[in-house]
């Protein structure tokens, strides 16, 4: 009984540990976002701000065309979200609950693809892009979406989709159901936590991206607010102190969103893979 209680204070030590980790930078941006520049790297480091520096906030989104920032990455989120969603959902349903010659062969192939490093098809993806006139435009970074959503959310609804009874399509298929209407009545209600789990991805993906907006964006009007914050910091120096703002306000967001959907998170987590 002992031995346990000890394993056990252990497992919770060490899980206070991994998260302490994971919660201390989160907690310094934060604290610099309320302090002036001297504050943030006096040593030893101050935890509390003394005063707390609220004007870096205002300062911080007023300094930028942050709304231009904030309208340009909500026009990609959403837009990226419903075509990831869509295109996602559908190509699982085709490669798990519809028989069709090479399906898996096919599966293979593409899931070959999530071993290339996005290095090695950065280049080719921009040169196909400029040479269809699409550069300094948003549709490099939207259209994607629209052709499967990603290899790995597939997988994701492929595997989830698979522990859905076939009994389902059968007694569809006998009251006259199209491969269509399987799909939007039955299955695509059924996976609920699994389409949520691939929004959120997609949302905190888009979301961040820096690396595609740096690629294919040029005009400051067509930024986001990835690119927005590195306007903060110059060749020579950098105004941490509203960077430190401006980062908390573009985290934000993200956090509520995976608060609201962590118990959806959860469930398709729980439940992608097992078949039975």
């Amino acid at each position: 009984m002992r031995q346990s209680k000890l394993s056990l204070a252990a497992g919770y030590g060490a899980l206070v540990f991994i998260s302490g980790m994971f919660i201390i930078p989160f907690v310094w941006l934060i604290r610099s976002s309320l302090m002036n520049l001297s504050q943030i790297f006096t040593m030893p480091p101050e935890w509390i701000p003394a005063p707390f520096q609220w004007s870096n906030f205002q300062r911080a989104l007023t300094a930028l065309p942050f709304d231009t920032f904030f309208k340009n990455t909500l026009i990609i989120v959403v837009t990226v979200l419903l075509g990831t969603v869509i295109t996602s959902t559908i190509g699982a349903f085709g490669f798990s609950r519809i028989q069709w010659k090479g399906r898996d062969t096919v599966f293979a192939i593409l899931m070959t693809s999530m071993m290339l490093p996005a290095a090695v098809t950065m280049i080719p993806s921009f040169l196909g892009w400029q040479a269809l006139g699409f550069y300094d435009t948003l549709y490099p970074l939207i259209i994607p979406a629209y052709f499967g959503g990603g290899i790995f959310n597939i997988f994701l609804l492929r595997q989830f989709y698979l522990t859905i009874p076939r009994d389902f399509d059968e007694a569809a298929f006998v009251d006259g159901a199209s491969y269509w209407q399987i799909y939007t009545r039955i299955i695509f209600p059924l996976s609920r936590s699994a389409v949520i789990v691939v929004a959120l991805f997609s949302f905190l993906a888009s979301w961040n991206d820096f690396m595609g907006p740096l690629i294919y964006l040029k005009s400051d009007s067509l930024f986001t607010l990835a690119l927005g914050l590195q306007m903060f910091q110059g060749s020579y120096t950098a105004q941490w102190d509203l960077l430190m703002a401006a980062s908390a306000t573009v985290v934000l967001p993200c956090v509520i969103v995976f608060l609201a959907g962590q118990r959806y998170f959860l469930e398709g987590i729980t439940l992608t893979g097992l078949k039975g």
